[in-house]
């Protein structure tokens, strides 16, 4: 069984619920990673996947739980299926990215760490936010109605005019 394999086992049951006893073993490691690079402005990291477990104070599985958080945010992404503990990692990542990618996955308790503060001020933290959120919002226009006045602007009603051909070629 691979490291990826091993991780997805211990955070995930069967059915793709998370196991919540695991997460919450994961989930201050995983902050305690993200203040230090935060704190240490590092935006690269490098050493074996055994290398940053001892670092990180992670076993190799939740090192491969936190590169499969911060995989999508790298220069580069990793193929995380082939890593194993002596795997060579070079980690390029931008704040901006990864901040953004927080958002994207709803990780509010890294998204509010403190230590962004440091990296951006809030007016900057609240527009990408806002801007990540609002990426993959899907917004459709407003229907017409068939009493409608008209979209081409001609002051018919939708139904006597553009509506009309719709219904015809039906």
């Amino acid at each position: 069984m691979t490291l990826y394999e091993k991780w997805i086992a211990a955070a995930y049951d069967k059915t793709g619920k998370i196991i919540k006893k695991r997460w919450d073993e994961y989930i201050p490691l995983e902050q305690a990673v993200y203040s230090n690079l935060l704190t240490d402005k590092t935006t690269h990291i490098e050493g074996t996947v055994s290398e940053l477990g001892a670092s990180f104070h992670m076993t190799p599985e939740y090192v491969i739980g936190f590169l499969d958080g911060i995989n999508e945010a790298l220069e580069e992404p990793l193929e995380l299926k082939d890593l194993t503990a002596d795997s060579p990692l070079k980690l390029d990542f931008s704040f901006e990215r990864l901040y953004k990618k927080m958002v994207e996955y709803r990780a509010e308790h890294l998204c509010e760490l403190p230590e962004w503060d440091e990296i951006f001020d809030e007016e900057t933290r609240r527009r990408m936010y806002k801007e990540q959120r609002g990426s993959t919002t899907i917004r459709k226009d407003a229907k017409i109605n068939r009493n409608d006045p008209c979209p081409c602007g001609s002051g018919k009603k939708y139904k006597k005019c553009c509506g009309e051909r719709l219904i015809a070629a039906e």
